[in-house]
């Protein structure tokens, strides 16, 4: 009864801490304006910059249309690359620890993690254009 118990708890926690592939999120589209008008490069990197801090993540600007964020949770880091412009932008990993990166997959954290951030962004570029 025993081995059995301990056999099924092994299980789920094998079970619970699964990998996925890097989800890399490419040219997600900025809505235009209630007006119809197209964001600026600006209002976009606002709208990550912002998004990125009420999610926790370390963000920081490197150049026009490149941010690099942070997010650390836990004993857990996760960094990636988010190009943008005007019309999209893309959240790419780039590095990671304790999130068992093998080249291919990671702890499926970090994909709900991206996915987050990216809805975030896009409530950030929709709120701005109420503004208009």
């Amino acid at each position: 009864m025993k081995k059995t118990l301990l056999s099924i708890m092994a299980s789920l926690l094998i079970v619970g801490c699964t990998s996925k592939p890097v989800m890399n999120l490419n040219d997600v589209y900025v809505p235009s304006t209630v007006t119809g008008q197209q964001h600026s490069i600006d209002d976009v990197q606002t709208a990550i910059l912002t998004a990125a801090e009420q999610r926790g993540w370390s963000a920081r600007v490197i150049k026009p249309g490149l941010i690099v964020a942070t997010l650390s949770v836990r004993t857990h880091t996760a960094t990636v690359d988010i190009p943008y412009s005007a019309l999209s932008y893309s959240i790419d990993y780039k590095n990671s620890q304790n999130l068992d990166y093998d080249g291919t997959d990671i702890h499926r954290n970090y994909n709900n993690w991206v996915v987050k951030l990216s809805r975030s962004i896009q409530q950030q570029l929709d709120v701005s254009t109420q503004n208009y």
